[in-house]
């Protein structure tokens, strides 16, 4: 009995070693897994990093690229920020498809696909979430990027405090807020990874003189901040015009305010520390909702959940749910037609045409809606 006892505890205890073995190299090639965003033909006309605002980000993976499309005539300027919470793929994907497919004709266009780097890297705890998505282009390549986490990597930034305090406003929240991006700005030079960034993407606009700033967001679809813009209060005007285009290409759109005492995110500190106009958007994603049933790359893909189809039918939720499905491609189109409509409403405030914004080929919502292949719109 006692030799069958040895034997079994050497198996269990090899089938755990083996069962380490296989995680470990999963987590250690998601940490090193480097997206292939293509620029070969695109609208980009130069790149550097995020570094070049804060030099302490040498050296760590937040040191992410900054593409740049500058047109022929100097103009305004944008920055388009994706990934900020990278179990939000929409934002991601939407700043990558601008990014190879924008031209721009005036002004100078900047994205930052990646701008939480860290939270690509790992995905979130007992989530059950996919570690990628896929898709495969017009010419039949697949290409591959991450599904991510809200919050950055522990392994840049740990131990999270008992309460995050957030700097300088002194507001407090969960400890846990300290790894999440849009809780951190206007960011702290010598601060945790997540503080580091936000100051170099803030120390970016002022250096730059950006004009206005867009971060691309999605949100539960019982989230009741849904299908909307949340705008500083010196953007509202453009806000609202935005809303009122995209209204009238029946494209459903609110505008929310700003919170003034609510700290940290983009749309509010980015409006006080800068003289950018601040924008967010959100749009509705069932692969981070609470409702949602199994989890994988199809859902996250489709939309589609027969848990959110009853969510639907009882009045719970704050998306048009009623075709069974809230595909990426749709929640992408949305990002797009907005960027677009913002600059737009952007150009129109202006006394002169000296600062606009010029840009061309932005795919059609109504194609991208139409054709659902997400593929068909990058390199």
């Amino acid at each position: 009995m006692k030799k069958k006892g040895i034997l079994s505890t050497c198996i269990i205890l090899a089938i755990a070693i083996v069962c380490a073995a296989i995680a470990g190299n999963s987590f250690y090639q998601k940490r090193h897994f480097q997206e292939d965003i293509v620029t070969e033909g695109s609208g980009v006309t130069r790149t550097y990093k995020l570094s070049t605002y804060n030099k302490n980000l040498k050296g760590t993976i937040a040191n992410v690229d900054i593409y740049v499309l500058e047109g022929k005539e100097p103009g305004g300027s944008i920055l388009i920020l994706g990934g900020t919470h990278a179990n939000e793929p929409a934002g991601h994907m939407a700043a990558v498809v601008m990014l190879e497919q924008l031209t721009v004709e005036k002004g100078t266009v900047y994205v930052i696909p990646q701008i939480n780097m860290s939270g690509l890297s790992h995905n979130d705890p007992l989530e059950g979430q996919p570690q990628y998505i896929h898709f495969t282009t017009s010419d039949g390549d697949v290409r591959t990027f991450h599904f991510g986490s809200r919050a950055a990597n522990p392994i840049d930034q740990w131990p999270d405090p008992d309460i995050y305090t957030h700097k300088p406003s002194g507001q407090g929240l969960s400890g846990s807020e300290t790894r999440n991006l849009n809780r951190c700005y206007p960011g702290v030079k010598y601060g945790t990874l997540s503080e580091q960034v936000a100051y170099a993407v803030t120390k970016m606009i002022n250096t730059e003189k950006i004009d206005m700033e867009i971060d691309l967001h999605e949100s539960s679809p019982e989230y009741a901040v849904n299908n909307a813009c949340v705008a500083h209060e010196r953007a509202m005007a453009i806000a609202a015009e935005g809303v009122l285009n995209l209204e009238m290409e029946d494209i459903s759109m609110r505008l929310e305010p700003s919170p003034v005492t609510l700290h940290g995110l983009t749309h509010r500190e980015l409006g006080d520390a800068t003289d950018t106009y601040a924008l967010l958007l959100e749009v509705g994603n069932p692969s981070q909702g609470r409702f949602r049933g199994y989890t994988d790359e199809a859902l996250v893909l489709t939309g589609a959940d027969p848990c959110y189809v009853k969510a639907q039918e009882l009045g719970l939720l704050y998306v048009d749910y009623s075709a069974g499905n809230f595909p990426l491609s749709l929640r992408v189109a949305r990002h797009i037609a907005g960027c677009a409509a913002f600059i737009e409403a952007y150009n129109d405030s202006l006394d002169d045409d000296g600062r606009a914004i010029i840009i061309g080929n932005v795919p059609d919502y109504n194609e991208m809606v139409e054709t659902d292949d997400l593929g068909l719109y990058l390199r």
